[in-house]
Order: structure tokens, then C-alpha cells, then sequence
């Protein structure tokens, strides 16, 4: 037997390794079937080339057994095996690549991240084990070798008794604490569960015995039977020719793999090479999580590499837009950090989260132009997010997006896309008109509605809170801007009617003068519309700050928005009979037209859905008015 202590690099690295790199304990397990599955690999392809070797790949495998008696977990594989200088080379030093001489060589300095090129899996043993042993035997070899170590005072090296090829490594695990329960890695369905979640598509069978307890009826005892069971899956679905998956094959894999009791609405299914070499196989839920529209709503496929899963949630790989997607990526050039828990963020994943983006347009695309009630009922529950997407993105996303919108519209009552809406525009239209309110209901009792419906002009009805927010951030679809039917012109008139409206704005300017100074500058003028028909009164808003904006965002939290308030505009109909009385009282009795004028203001803000600014003093006009 030889003692021998790691090498100076590998002391700090194995430090790191037990203390800081991974996340999460349960990681070792993944690490040592990847290794096994390496090596299986590797004799698999030396036999391809050298068919006296007589290797049968239904006979390879990786093998899993525990011990709860001495707590010890063993994972053993049949494949090439170590000799004792391959054991010293890949056991004795940490990071053989050389990747710390590699940037000391070259004199690269910390900005230059090489991290990845560390072959540092064996040692996350040491996270649970307090004594790992691994007996090896190469392919070729007569004879076989046994490493020992503690993970501190080095390793030992001897001969060893094996009679078959390969690799056997046995962890003595550690004594439970308060914080960890080691003995965890010795149940059964835990390390089914562990295997289910990272080294499913492994592609040589892991197999372990399983204790079963039959039931046979209710009068007789259960009876128990040990199983040599399979516990991996082998061939991932998004690996198979979707040639031969059907819909239910799809639907079943997600419902299982992503606990969804619903099947999605749609799936994709693409594997793409060149630039970024990958599978990956999405899905369209058909109703949101409990959280999606909450801040503790985690985004994320499920990332793999070479059938390894990597992380549970990659982030990256999803625009926020597209966060209600679930699903995974596989790919086998991806460059992984030295835990593989967290991915380098390189141009290539970038890549791939652009073909992914692509994918999950085209197929909403497809979805709303072939099947328009199912996209509906899509849009009815992930809809909002584009808008959001839009807004927070400061129109970034609109190239994406814009042809995936829809709004409830005045046109038949029914939700439109705005390619539908601008298909239909007059002749002479140049703007896409918008209405905002809390329901459709409240937008059709608008005062200013009635004219632009008379004039025969689309009306699209925004409902939502972040509506307008992502229609201002767009400013336009295929070069018509979008209108507010609240703005202060609309320029729906005439010539012969703007010359009239001229005419009486001019002869009651000193009135509008008046009106305005008695609110107190709570508008910035009050003036003639041309935009009501029956109406006496409405509020415009001037600036990029509109009234219901406003509504928006004084109703958000901590009144973090107080101050922000929409510049008003009055607007006063001059063909109702309430003007005429207002032009009267402006000779007869200036304190009436004051009073008239509050009591006109307090009612355009209530039609706008506002507040009033002093309800004492609106009741009390009330009742001077009906006395």
C-alpha cells in the first residue's frame, strides 16, 4: 500500500469542493453515474473499433446499492476501468486538465474565465462521505487497484481483489448533524427520486434492488419481494423522430414530467444544429400556476447536458414575455461551470435562447391563424404578460409581440388583433383609436365615443391597467400612431365645422378665461370639443401623462405616484342647450357660471371614473341647485 498526499493544487481546490462549490449535497449522485456512464461510453466505442473485445451493449450498466446496516452507498459500473496510473493521474489530482498551469503559462489573467475545463465531479463525494473507496479494474488488465481516502490527509493506493471490468465506488457516509440527515441517501425512494431528477436519460440503464410490498387482499398479510429494478428512463422523448411520438405521447410526458394535471395547448418540438447544437422539446400550458402574475413566480426550462440535467430552472433561456412556456433544452456544447449548477453565460446560450424565441412566436402565430379559439383561450390567460413584456422591455419586444396582441374592439364587440383593425381602417384614417376604462362597459358610456363611432371609426377598448402604458411605449403599428379618443384633438371635423368652432371659441374666449380661473387650476384651460355630439362636458389630458394613467398609477401602493398627475383639459359641447345657459350666465350672473362651472367639472370626473376633489362642497352645489 502507498500513502500519498493530494498535490498542493488539489488540497485547496478539495477545500472548495466540500465547502463552497455546490448547491446542493444531493448533487454527488448525478456526478458519479455521469462518470460511470463515461466510462461505460468508453469501452462501448473502443469495442465499435475492435469487435474481438466481444462487448454486448445490453450488458452494460450502472449499478446502485445501500446499505442502511453500514451506511454505505455503493455505485458500480462494468466499464473500462482505471489502471493504477490512471487512478493517480484522474483520483490524485484535482482539475488534470490544467487549467490552473494553462493560465499561469499564458499569463491570462482572472477576467479570462477557463473554469469549466475542471473534471472535478468525483470529489462532491466528500460533501457526504467521510471515507470514499473506489476499487477499479481496466479493461485489458490482470490486475485491479483499490483508493482510499478521507478527503484530508491524501489517499492510499494497493492492489486490489476484482474479478470484472470496471469501476466500484463505495461511500462510508457521514453521522447525521441537526442541519443534515445523512442517512436520507440510504432510502430507496430518495434515490429513486435522485436518479429520476438528474440522470434519467442516461443511457445505459441504472439499476438498483428495490423492496416491494404486495397486497394480495384484505384478510392476508402483505408480503415483500426484492426487485432488480430500473430506475432510468434511457431514451429521452425529445431524442425519438417525432415521426413516431404522438400527441398523447407528448401530452403525457409533460403532465408527468411538469405535474399538470391539464395537457398543455401545444408543444414544440425542435432540434436544431450549426452555431448551437440542440434538442428541445416546449410546451403551451393551458392554465397560468397559482403565482404566475405574483413576484414569487420562478421563470425557466429545465436545461440539460448530453441527458444530464443541469439545472432544474435556466432563466436565460426565457424573454419574460414568454415566461409561462415550460419545457427543456438539451445540448451537449454547452459551457458549464466547475459545479455544473450555473451556466457561463456565453454567445451561445444566447443563441439558443433566440431560436427559442423564434420558435415560440411561430407557433402562436400558427396557433391564432388556424386555430383562433384556442388561441383565444390562450390569450385569455398568458395574454397580459405580452403587454407587460412590451412595456417593460421600452418597446424592445414590440417586433416580437405587436402581432400577438389582442383587444376587445367596437367592431362586432369581439377581440381583434391590430393587423385586423388596420385592415379595416377608412380611407382617409390615419390613427389607430383607443378607448381606456375599467370594463368594456364603462368605455361605451364615454362621452367621447359617440362621435368617433359616428365619424365610423374602429374603437379599440383597453381594459387592462398596463394597456395604455404598452400602447404609449409603442407608439405605432405599421406606421399609424396610435389615438386616444380622450386627447385633446382628434381633428374629426369638417372644415366647415372647425371655421364655426373657430367662430364661437373666439366670441366666448374671455368665458373659457373665467371658467378656467374659477377651477383654481385644476385644469389648464377649459374650451370648446369636437368631439362630443350629446354630452355637455368631458376631460382631456395633454402630455404623455393620460387620465387613466393617471388612475393607474395613484392607485398603486405607498402612493409612490402621488405627484404625477395628467395635464386636464375642460371641453364643453357648444350645440347643448347647457352652453347656451353658461354664455347667459356669463353676462347675468358670474358667480352662478362659477358655481355651474365646479358642478361641470366634478361631472366630467366622474364619467372619467376620478375622484372628486371636494364632495362636501359638490353636494351642497347639488342641493343650491335643487332648491
Amino acid at each position: 500500500m502507498q500513502t500519498k498526499e493530494f498535490k498542493a493544487e488539489s488540497k485547496r481546490l478539495l477545500d472548495m469542493m466540500i465547502n463552497s462549490i455546490y448547491t446542493h449535497k444531493e448533487i454527488f449522485l448525478r456526478e458519479l453515474i455521469s462518470n460511470a456512464s463515461d466510462a461505460i461510453d468508453k469501452l462501448y466505442f473502443k469495442s465499435l473499433t475492435d469487435t474481438s473485445m466481444g462487448i454486448n451493449k445490453d450488458d452494460l450498466s450502472i449499478e446502485l446499492a445501500a446499505d442502511k446496516e453500514n451506511r454505505t452507498l455503493t455505485v458500480s459500473d462494468n466499464g473500462i476501468g482505471m489502471t493504477e496510473q490512471e487512478l493517480e493521474d484522474n483520483l490524485g489530482t484535482i482539475a488534470n486538465s490544467g487549467s490552473f498551469k494553462f493560465k499561469k503559462d499564458n499569463e491570462l489573467g482572472d477576467d479570462v474565465d477557463i473554469i469549466g475545463q475542471f473534471g472535478v465531479g468525483f470529489y462532491s463525494t466528500f460533501m457526504v462521505a467521510k471515507e470514499v473507496t473506489v476499487i477499479t479494474k481496466a479493461f485489458g488488465s490482470d490486475k485491479a487497484y483499490k483508493w482510499q481516502s478521507n478527503g484530508v490527509d491524501g489517499y492510499t493506493v494497493e492492489e486490489a481483489e476484482k474479478d470484472t471490468v470496471g469501476t466500484t465506488i463505495i461511500l462510508s457516509l457521514k453521522d447525521n448533524t441537526e442541519d443534515e440527515n445523512y442517512d436520507k441517501f440510504l432510502d430507496q425512494y430518495q434515490l429513486k427520486s435522485l436518479v429520476k431528477k438528474y440522470s434519467d436519460y442516461i443511457r445505459f440503464p441504472i439499476r438498483m434492488d428495490v423492496e416491494h410490498t404486495n397486497y394480495t387482499d384484505e384478510e392476508s398479510e402483505p408480503t415483500k419481494e426484492i426487485v432488480h429494478e430500473t430506475l432510468n428512463s434511457m431514451t429521452p422523448i425529445w431524442k425519438r423522430s417525432k415521426t413516431e411520438l404522438t400527441d398523447e405521447d407528448y401530452n403525457n410526458f409533460y403532465t408527468e414530467k411538469f405535474m399538470d394535471y391539464t395537457p398543455p395547448i401545444a408543444h414544440i418540438h425542435s432540434k436544431n444544429e450549426g452555431l448551437a447544437t440542440y434538442d428541445a422539446l416546449l410546451y403551451i400550458p393551458a392554465r397560468a400556476p397559482f403565482d404566475y402574475y405574483s413576484k414569487d413566480f420562478e421563470k425557466g426550462l429545465q436545461l440539460y447536458s448530453s441527458g444530464v440535467m443541469i439545472m432544474e430552472k435556466c432563466a436565460d433561456l426565457l424573454p419574460d414575455w414568454f415566461s409561462f412556456v415550460k419545457g427543456l433544452v438539451d445540448s451537449e456544447d454547452l459551457s458549464l461551470n466547475i459545479s455544473r449548477e450555473l451556466l457561463q453565460h456565453d454567445k451561445q446560450l444566447k443563441v439558443i435562447a433566440k431560436n427559442l424565441e423564434r420558435s415560440i412566436k411561430n407557433e402562436l402565430t400558427k396557433m391564432l391563424k388556424n386555430d383562433r379559439e384556442k388561441y383565444l383561450k390562450f390569450y385569455e390567460t398568458f395574454g397580459l404578460q405580452f403587454k407587460f413584456g412590451i412595456y417593460q422591455s421600452y418597446g424592445s419586444a414590440k417586433d416580437t409581440l405587436e402581432d400577438l396582441l389582442m383587444f376587445p374592439s367596437s367592431f362586432e364587440g369581439k377581440q381583434v388583433t391590430l393587423a385586423e383593425y388596420v385592415s379595416r381602417m377608412k380611407e382617409d384614417q390615419k390613427d389607430i383609436y383607443y378607448a381606456c376604462g375599467e370594463s368594456i362597459a364603462r368605455i361605451e358610456a364615454l362621452p367621447q365615443l359617440e362621435r368617433v363611432k359616428e365619424k365610423g371609426y374602429e374603437v379599440l377598448y383597453l381594459t387592462h391597467d398596463v394597456d395604455e402604458f404598452a400602447v404609449k411605449v409603442m407608439m405605432k403599428y405599421k406606421d399609424h400612431p396610435f389615438k386616444s379618443i380622450s386627447d385633446g384633438d382628434l381633428d374629426l371635423e369638417s372644415e366647415e365645422e372647425k371655421e364655426q368652432a373657430k367662430k364661437t371659441a373666439e366670441e366666448s374666449k374671455e368665458m373659457f378665461e373665467f371658467m378656467t380661473k374659477s377651477l383654481d387650476g385644476k385644469v389648464k384651460e377649459v374650451r370648446l370639443s369636437s368631439k362630443l355630439k350629446s354630452h355637455p362636458v368631458c376631460l382631456s389630458a395633454e402630455g404623455n401623462i393620460t387620465i387613466e394613467m393617471e388612475k393607474v398609477l395613484s392607485a398603486m401602493p405607498q402612493n409612490e405616484h402621488e405627484d404625477v398627475k395628467a395635464t386636464k383639459v375642460m371641453e364643453l359641447n357648444a350645440s347643448h342647450p347647457i352652453f347656451a345657459k353658461l354664455k347667459e350666465l356669463y353676462v347675468s350672473d358670474k358667480d352662478k357660471l362659477a358655481e355651474y362651472t365646479k358642478l361641470l367639472y366634478s361631472q366630467a370626473l366622474l364619467i372619467e371614473g376620478l375622484s372628486i376633489d371636494d364632495p362636501v362642497e359638490f353636494a351642497n352645489l347639488i342641493c343650491g341647485l335643487m332648491v
